[in-house]
């Protein structure tokens, strides 16, 4: 018994230890939930919901890793949140990560009870994606739909934290 549970595990543990993006698997929507919480109040955390099966998803994921390569060392944080299957991690999942070579932080999300969490995650969501929703301290606030282009997004992020009386925070290398 004590094999297959070593088994097993190595079996979760393998993938996120391959060469590529790291990520992690997270089972249930309560760890998603305990990520969330570990940013600081001070911090805008945006959360992206996507997949790779979803074509809209794809083509403004290049958006997120700008806004994560321009606002490194600030106060704005990237969360890649995949709704791929867990069953799919490795033909489909980790070979587009391979590929693609995305910078934010990736989390696989295969908690399937999503009439339960979609809720918790923001009450105007109805449960398509992209989308993608701004956190900070308490207060949350929803985009649903794909961006654009790059402005659209930054736009977004910068009309949230306007809402809260706070500057977008300095560039890069500014």
């Amino acid at each position: 018994m004590r094999n297959i549970y070593l088994i097993s595990l190595f079996s979760l543990l393998i993938p996120c230890l391959l060469p590529g993006q790291p990520f992690k698997v997270f089972d249930n929507f309560s760890e998603l939930e305990e990520r969330i919480q570990q940013t600081k109040n001070t911090t805008t955390l945006v959360v992206n919901f996507w997949a790779t099966w979803c074509s809209p998803c794809i083509k403004e994921l290049p958006h997120f890793s700008t806004l994560h390569d321009k606002y490194t060392n600030s106060d704005i944080e990237v969360l890649l949140v995949s709704l791929d299957m867990k069953s799919r991690m490795d033909e489909a999942f980790i070979p587009f990560l391979k590929k693609h070579k995305i910078k934010p932080e990736i989390i696989l999300l295969s908690d399937q009870d999503a009439d339960n969490w979609i809720p918790r995650v923001h009450e105007d969501w109805g449960g398509a994606i992209p989308v993608t929703v701004l956190v900070r301290g308490d207060q949350r606030d929803i985009f649903q739909g794909e961006f654009e282009d790059f402005s659209d997004l930054e736009n977004f992020v910068a009309n949230f934290l306007k809402k809260m009386g706070k500057p977008m925070p300095p560039i890069k290398g500014s």
